[in-house]
């Protein structure tokens, strides 16, 4: 006919070996997550570097990765990932790049895409920062930034950072620190 379905003390110590693996493997996974704050070293022995260094060598290679986890500033988790050769970036043209890393050139953009990260959306809490200068000095700012892609409209006199470009923006101020 069929199989005698399992009697109740074998289910129960099913349920309590599953609960058992799966505590163990939540238990690896904090474990493997780097505090926030985490030096460097930290984070190489976590896997990051080695990685790469795995994933590249097998081509006979080097080349950069930059990644992160991050929540953003409408409280929703960004996680991006990006690796390249080093010579595809070393033989790419540069001065592509210009206006998209110019536009981060200048201290009232800084501060405004700063603020949005933070969680600002509206011109108007925007203007409440001081030293921004006008509004229509503001709006050339922000029409900067969105030119080059580092913000997109929200809707009227709203702007925010695409959740694309949140960790490559967070990459780009956390690498030109000193």
């Amino acid at each position: 006919m069929g199989d005698a379905a399992p009697s109740w003390d074998t289910l129960v110590g099913q349920v309590a070996e599953v609960s058992r693996r799966i505590s163990e493997l939540e238990e690896r996974v904090r474990g493997s997550t780097p505090e926030p704050g985490a030096d460097l070293a930290s984070i190489e022995a976590q896997g990051a570097l080695p990685g790469l260094r795995e994933r590249l060598e097998e081509a006979a290679r080097r080349g950069v990765v930059f990644a992160g986890s991050v929540v953003g500033p409408d409280g929703e988790p960004v996680e991006w990932e990006r690796s390249e050769a080093t010579e595809s970036v070393l033989g790419s043209d540069w001065s592509e790049t210009a206006e998209t890393l110019g536009a981060l050139g200048h201290p009232v953009r800084l501060r405004l895409i700063q603020a949005l990260a933070e969680g600002r959306t509206a011109v108007t809490e925007l203007m409440e920062l001081e030293g921004l200068g006008t509004t229509g000095q503001v709006y050339h700012h922000l029409r900067q930034l969105v030119s080059a892609g580092w913000l997109e409209t929200a809707g009227r006199g709203r702007y925010r950072i695409p959740p694309s470009r949140l960790v490559p923006l967070l990459v780009v101020v956390a690498g030109a620190r000193r």
